[in-house]
């Protein structure tokens, strides 16, 4: 009698089924299947609009302040105009890769380097993992919006200073998180197993403990989408991110708060955007939670019930 149970499936085989099972699990979460596929809008507009296939934003001062839905004009112009008669929904889909970009990076920064001074605190301790610590503590000490704020005025703003600001105030979650997780695997036996046998401090970190602190940390970088995406609307917003003639959703918002009166669009499709796209990443941020954890698969079955 074959043994058909997934460890002894080849490597393409046991993919294939995890695909097929994610996919299964996702379609039981209505509210992760409808921000899935608002992602994928906002991914596609972004790729047509790096082909330029959405046409030149252009200015045209007789569509100055175009109200939305009219249906008559290009449909570029279906969301309205700006003040310098700009299509808004390729400002939108422009701003939408700033914004996101700038999220991607900050995230992916913060969560390389918080995960490996992690590891190296939780595993070795001592003065390094101390030290690594207190540094934490210190940036903790100050809120992460005030710390944005004095570093962007002190080195001015720009792209590179934004992601490193941000990168730099999330990091510390990151790192205390790792730690935690890594004090309670370098426990196991399978840890202690690999010591036994000669393996070292390295090839352990890189075999045994980052497998296992992995899923934890994406789950965490998922939250942490959204909330460096808030964070970078707000210094944007406030005069202190991304700076003309670039494009992102907090400085539309900013744009158009003078309008508010008569061309209440400029500000509103912004706020929505950036709304939707937030919320679409908690709520997927939470079913990947549910699916790295076992206890909680439960949960998965009872909503395709």
């Amino acid at each position: 009698m074959t043994d058909t149970s997934a460890e002894f499936l080849p490597a393409r085989e046991r993919r294939g089924r995890r695909i097929l099972w994610l996919m299964r699990a996702l379609s039981g979460d209505p509210m992760a299947v409808a921000a899935t596929i608002w992602l994928l809008i906002v991914v596609l507009a972004i790729a047509a609009d790096s082909l330029s296939l959405l046409g030149e934003n252009r200015i045209s001062l007789k569509a100055r302040n175009l109200p939305p839905f009219s249906f008559g004009q290009s449909w570029t112009l279906w969301l309205g105009a700006d003040a310098l008669g700009r299509p808004l929904l390729v400002r939108l889909i422009e701003a939408a890769s700033t914004t996101i970009g700038i999220a991607l990076v900050t995230v992916l920064t913060s969560l390389a380097g918080g995960t490996l001074l992690g590891v190296v605190a939780g595993y070795f301790g001592g003065f390094v993992g101390s030290l690594i610590m207190r540094i934490c503590d210190i940036i903790l000490g100050f809120p992460t919006l005030l710390v944005a704020l004095f570093g962007l005025y002190l080195f001015g703003p720009s792209v590179s200073n934004l992601v490193i600001v941000l990168a730099v105030t999330r990091m510390p979650a990151y790192i205390r998180v790792a730690r935690a997780e890594t004090l309670e695997v370098r426990e196991r036996l399978f840890v202690d197993a690999a010591r036994v046998f000669g393996g070292g401090p390295a090839w352990i970190l890189r075999t045994h403990i980052l497998p296992s602190v992995a899923p934890t940390m994406l789950t965490l970088a998922s939250v942490n989408l959204a909330m460096v995406m808030l964070f970078e609307s707000g210094l944007s917003y406030l005069g202190l991110g991304i700076q003309p003639p670039s494009v992102s959703w907090g400085l539309m918002v900013a744009q158009g708060q003078g309008y508010l009166s008569s061309a209440w669009w400029l500000s509103f499709f912004p706020g929505l955007a950036v709304m939707f796209t937030t919320m679409s990443f908690n709520l997927l941020a939470n079913w990947f939670r549910i699916v790295n954890d076992p206890s909680q698969h439960w949960r998965l079955v009872s909503r395709r019930r």
